[in-house]
């Protein structure tokens, strides 16, 4: 199968789609956990969107982290954001107009870090409802 030019044929995902990305998952988060992330940065590699968060472990997972239950926290962590698919998902679709055919999370808890990973369908899979 011949590779596509990703860049000639793909509409552009810009600073500012990045930048609503970041925002709206830091939302997100916040209404579902009770408590977002400290700050956020989102890029784009290809058909690749990162969505990078520092801070917002709850007092919860920060005392059992403490305790040495790291495992546990990500497990409840990307177990919950498993949830979560469809809702992260359909905010980046609406935002970049294309379509995302898969999501996986990562948590990093020394530090607190958690990403949100995209990738996005075909180039002429658009017209996405705004």
């Amino acid at each position: 199968m011949p590779e596509r030019d990703v860049d000639a044929a793909a509409p552009p995902v810009t600073g500012e789609m990045l930048a609503a990305i970041s925002r709206e998952i830091v939302r997100l988060k916040a209404q579902h956990y009770g408590k977002g992330p400290e700050s956020a940065k989102s890029y784009v590699n290809d058909d690749f969107i990162f969505c990078v968060m520092k801070g917002g472990l709850t007092p919860v997972e920060q005392t059992l982290v403490g305790a040495g239950d790291e495992d546990l926290v990500r497990q409840v962590r990307l177990r919950f954001q498993e949830q979560m698919t469809a809702v992260f998902r359909d905010a980046v679709e609406r935002i970049v107009h294309r379509r995302v055919i898969n999501h996986h999370s990562q948590v990093l808890v020394r530090p607190d870090y958690t990403i949100e990973m995209f990738v996005l369908g075909e180039p002429d899979d658009v017209g996405l409802p705004t």
